[in-house]
C-alpha cells in the first residue's frame, strides 16, 4: 500500500467514525437512513448521465453490494438505537475485517506478507477489545452488531470484486450510489408505519442527515478506489482505524466511559495499522 493510498484510507476512516456518530445522534432510524439515501442517489446520479455503465459482468457484484449497503444502513440505525455507540461501531467494524480477510485470502487468492497479516490481526483483535470490554449487549444488541458486521464484510468482498471486474472505479461507485441510494428509499417508505411522519421526519432532520450521507459517501468511495490499488484485507483493516475518532466522539459527545482498557486497545490498533504499512 502506498502512502498515498494510505493516507486516503485514513481520511476515510475519521470521516467514517464521524458519519456513523451522526446516524447514532439523529432519533428517527428510518429518516436517517432515507436522508443518507437521498445524498447517495444525489451523488451518484452525475456519473451515471456522464461515465460508461459498468459491463455486464460486474452488474451481479454491484446489485448484491447496493442490497447488502441497504440492509447494513437499516441493521446500523436500529444498533445504535438499542446499543451504546462505543460497543456497536468498533464491533461491527471488526467481524468486517476478520471475515474480510479469511475471505480474501482464503478464497480470493490474495496474498499477504507475515507481517501484513499480523497487522491485520492485531487490528482485530484491538477492535474486538474496545468492543467487549465496554460490556453487555443483550440478545438483541449481539444479533444486531453482528449482522452488521455480516453485512460490512458482504459488500466489502462484493465491492473488492466488482471494482476489479468493472476496470472503471468512477462508472461502478456512480452506479452503486444510485442503485444503493433508491434502494434504501424504497425500503425505507414500505417500512413506514405513516409515510407521511417519515416525510415530516426527513425534513426536520435534513441539515444533519444530509451531511452525514456526504460524509458517508465520500468516505465509501474512497475505499472503493483504495481497493482497486491494494489488498481488500489491508485496506479493510486501515478503515476501521475509523474506531480510535469513534472511541473519542462517544466520550465526548455521548459521555461514553474511556476507560485506560479500552484506550489501550486503540493503541494496539494504530499500532497494527503501523505493522500492515511498512509490512508490505
Amino acid at each position: 500500500m502506498t502512502a498515498a493510498v494510505l493516507a486516503a484510507v485514513l481520511a476515510s476512516a475519521v470521516l467514517h467514525g464521524t458519519w456513523n456518530a451522526i446516524a447514532k445522534a439523529l432519533p428517527d432510524r428510518l429518516a436517517t437512513s432515507t436522508l443518507f439515501g437521498i445524498v447517495f442517489m444525489a451523488v451518484g446520479l452525475p456519473g451515471v448521465l456522464l461515465l460508461p455503465a459498468p459491463p455486464v459482468a460486474a452488474w451481479p457484484y454491484l446489485l448484491g453490494s447496493a442490497a447488502l449497503q441497504t440492509a447494513y444502513l437499516l441493521l446500523l440505525t436500529q444498533a445504535y438505537a438499542r446499543v451504546p455507540f462505543g460497543t456497536a461501531y468498533p464491533m461491527a467494524r471488526g467481524i468486517g475485517v476478520v471475515v474480510v480477510t479469511l475471505v480474501s485470502v482464503g478464497l480470493l487468492g490474495e496474498r499477504l506478507t507475515p507481517a501484513q497479516l499480523a497487522g491485520v490481526v492485531v487490528v482485530a483483535g484491538g477492535l474486538a477489545v474496545l468492543a467487549l470490554h465496554h460490556g453487555g449487549l443483550g440478545r438483541a444488541g449481539w444479533l444486531l452488531t453482528v449482522a452488521v458486521g455480516v453485512t460490512v464484510s458482504g459488500y466489502t468482498l462484493l465491492d473488492g470484486v466488482g471494482v476489479r471486474t468493472a476496470g472503471a472505479v468512477p462508472g461502478y461507485v456512480s452506479w452503486l450510489f444510485l442503485v444503493h441510494g433508491l434502494m434504501t428509499i424504497v425500503t425505507c417508505a414500505l417500512l413506514a408505519r405513516d409515510r407521511g411522519v417519515l416525510l415530516s421526519q426527513v425534513r426536520r432532520h435534513a441539515p444533519l442527515g444530509l451531511l452525514g450521507g456526504a460524509m458517508s459517501a465520500l468516505a465509501y468511495g474512497i475505499v472503493v478506489w483504495a481497493q482497486s490499488q491494494a489488498p481488500l484485507a489491508v485496506v479493510a483493516a486501515v478503515r476501521e482505524t475509523g474506531v480510535v475518532i469513534s472511541g473519542l466522539i462517544g466520550f465526548v459527545v455521548f459521555r461514553e466511559r474511556l476507560t485506560p482498557a479500552r484506550t489501550a486497545a486503540a493503541l494496539a490498533a494504530a499500532a497494527g495499522i503501523v505493522v500492515i504499512r511498512i509490512g508490505g
